[in-house]
């Protein structure tokens, strides 16, 4: 659920004519001097449609020059396809981050964080909060654990917050909350339809279901399966505005830690979990369903 920020933060550089999501990757990173993908856009990242991105930077890579050089001799696979990457994700954060004069970490902190009102939202936990960052317990072991370093961690994976904050998170998506006019338009941005996949429209990291949809759909398309193979898609253009009757929702994962956000603007309703044990997607998406049933059937 980092990755929400991740594309807020590059749809308010934009906004903000500090970059154009239609800009090649290449364009800055190597200045138009290299070719990466197959003029693989940061919108393209901000969809995964990366053709076959792997999943994590190869172990062998330790820094962002590294993963450069990587990039520079790496072609698509599966051109054309949407391959679910922390490298895609990972490398808009960090050139969003460079485009406002910066870096990911201060820049979200400095600048996002503090457009949504939260106060105990954090990449590097501050000493006086460590007392209350949970631990989380790793799937296999049930060890107590947290989040691991590495290339591009803080940009794909990297937020820690509190339920009081994501609350308020909930509140700015759907335009509840006080934000400024360049933050609601940067968050409608990410709202909008890109491609369509065979379950879910795919928006700026969003996957938006029209509602009302089955539980059925929702589970395929938050499946392993479906996230962890390339999958064809479809570019809509123009782009689908956002939308009222639809779905949106977003799983997120660490060793020892299970999220999951869902938003129904049309309903007003806003739902986030977070849990420090990895429960799987499907768990998460039918207890959500079911809470959203409820919910409903009360209005």
């Amino acid at each position: 659920m980092s990755k929400i920020f991740n594309v807020t933060l590059a749809a308010l550089a934009e906004e903000r004519g500090e970059l154009r999501l239609n800009d090649t990757v290449a364009h800055h990173l190597c200045s138009d001097a290299c070719s990466i993908g197959d003029q693989l856009t940061l919108m393209d990242l901000a969809t995964h449609h990366s053709g076959g991105l792997p999943l994590q930077v190869p172990d062998s890579i330790a820094d962002i020059n590294g993963l450069v050089i990587w990039l520079k001799n790496w072609h698509p696979p599966k051109p054309g396809t949407r391959s679910y990457s922390n490298i895609s994700i990972g490398l808009l954060g960090y050139i969003a981050g460079r485009a406002m004069g910066s870096d990911y970490k201060h820049a979200v902190q400095d600048v996002l964080f503090p457009a949504f009102g939260l106060q105990h939202t954090w990449i590097d936990v501050p000493e006086s909060e460590m007392a209350r960052y949970a631990w989380g317990y790793a799937r296999k072991t049930n060890a107590p654990i947290r989040m691991n370093t590495g290339v591009l961690a803080d940009e794909a994976y990297g937020i820690k917050s509190s339920a009081r904050d994501m609350l308020k998170v909930l509140d700015v998506e759907m335009g509840q909350g006080a934000a400024s006019e360049d933050v609601r338009k940067a968050i409608r941005r990410t709202h909008e339809g890109q491609y369509r996949t065979a379950f879910f429209t795919q928006d700026m990291i969003w996957e938006q279901y029209a509602w009302p949809t089955d539980l059925q759909k929702m589970t395929l398309g938050n499946s392993y399966d479906f996230i962890m193979k390339p999958q064809p898609e479809q570019k809509l253009n123009p782009p689908l505005s956002p939308q009222k009757n639809v779905l949106l929702n977003k799983t997120g994962s660490t060793n020892g830690f299970g999220g999951y956000i869902a938003i129904l603007p049309g309903e007003n309703i806003g739902i986030v979990v977070l849990a420090n044990k990895n429960y799987p997607n499907e768990a998460r998406v039918k207890a959500v369903y079911a809470l959203i049933g409820s919910l409903l059937s009360k209005h």
